[in-house]
């Protein structure tokens, strides 16, 4: 028996010996649906959100650079998790220089959406280190057009539905686009009596120049996420989420990456605490446009309960949060420099495992995506 083959038969007598009379996954499809006004090239293709319910979404764990998508890690996962995936995410950075065709490819074979997180950022891809040669500066200046103009070309030329974010957790301290590296707090004018700050004014630009760019190459299949961090940091009214958010023209969907404990060092929260206030605030945006858990996770730090963390998203979403339409888990394991590991795989513990597949299970998690099918002209 071959490696991939082994790997295989380990994950289904995992799900089978430990959740064996779980009961039966059903995926029964949402009958209403609504547009977002995204086409493929050719315009026969249309991604539609369901009125009710949400689509099941995942990073599955895809290695250094987040972007080694293979198909083998999504059937993988699907098994683990007792669904299907109606959208699929990973990372796409520009020190790569390339429109990751392979991976959208696989994506789209396996039944789901692409869910790219397109991030300005130089090798090696370290948090903290700050503006490298893409820095938002160095963008406004025309420095990376062609880079920008050759990715929406291939985007264009793949000419189906695809889901992207650009400069996620932008209001946070984390990333090289972050506003705390572009002046901050230092007030730059005024709309009206309300000022304007530096730092989210150079990424709000930024962020509609490369979309501009983007759309002038006719890739009009794409669908742009603004995605926050659910808290800033720092806190403060100068980097809140809605002194970044670049327009209506430019959004389609609300993002915002809600995790809970991620190394040992943090205290333990609760779902709806991470949740309940950013989605009260992202929600100010804009009052009709879908929102996305664009990133959800949590790590397995005993006694704080993960199992409980997951149950508590699956079932509050639908009741609480009406319009988050999509949920992406953070599947992934990892070791940080204090030699600690954080694990936020959905079967870091039979009990995470357990509480995944339930919440999954149940039909207002819809497993595949919807479009509609229209005629090209």
């Amino acid at each position: 028996m071959d490696k991939r083959s082994l790997k295989r038969l380990l994950v289904l007598l995992i799900v089978h010996l430990f959740l064996l009379g779980a009961g039966c996954n059903r995926q029964e499809k949402d009958t209403q649906a609504s547009p977002l006004k995204t086409e493929s090239e050719t315009g026969q293709q249309t991604l539609v959100l369901p009125t009710h319910g949400a689509y099941t979404g995942a990073f599955v764990d895809f290695g250094p650079g987040e972007s080694q998508v293979t198909f083998d890690a999504l059937k993988d996962f699907e098994e683990l998790s007792g669904k299907a995936l109606a959208v699929v995410a990973f990372g796409n950075f520009w020190g790569d220089q390339n429109f990751p065709e392979k991976s959208v490819h696989i994506i789209r074979s396996y039944g789901a959406v692409p869910l790219l997180y397109w991030s300005p950022w130089d090798k090696p891809y370290v948090e903290r280190r700050g503006p490298d040669r893409f820095n938002l500066l160095n963008i406004l200046s025309g420095q990376c057009d062609s880079y920008i103009d050759a990715w929406a070309k291939a985007a264009r030329a793949y000419g189906q539905p695809l889901l992207v974010t650009w400069g996620l957790e932008m209001n946070g301290t984390w990333f090289p686009w972050s506003g705390t590296f572009y002046g901050g707090e230092t007030i730059v004018d005024y709309q009206g009596t309300t000022p304007l700050y530096a730092g989210p004014e150079t990424f709000k630009k930024a962020y509609r120049y490369v979309i501009d760019r983007v759309r002038a190459q006719g890739a009009n299949n794409i669908l742009w996420g603004f995605h926050a961090n659910n808290y800033s940091s720092p806190i403060a009214s100068w980097n809140s989420m809605a002194q970044y958010y670049p327009g209506d023209d430019y959004v389609d969907w609300l993002g915002l990456s809600v995790y809970g404990k991620m190394v040992r060092t943090e205290g333990w929260a609760d779902f709806i605490d991470m949740l309940h206030r950013p989605y009260l605030e992202i929600s100010q945006l804009h009052p009709q446009k879908p929102i996305f858990l664009a990133e959800w996770g949590v790590g397995e730090f005993p006694p704080g309960d993960k199992a409980e963390f997951i149950a508590k998203a699956f079932t509050h979403i639908p009741q609480k949060y009406p319009r988050i339409r999509l949920a992406v888990y953070w599947h992934e394991r990892w070791e940080n420099p204090d030699g600690g590991y954080s694990n936020l795989r959905i079967h870091s513990s039979l009990q995470s495992l357990k509480a995944y597949r339930r919440g999954v299970a149940d039909s207002y998690w819809l497993a595949r995506p919807q479009f509609y099918e229209q005629s090209g002209q």
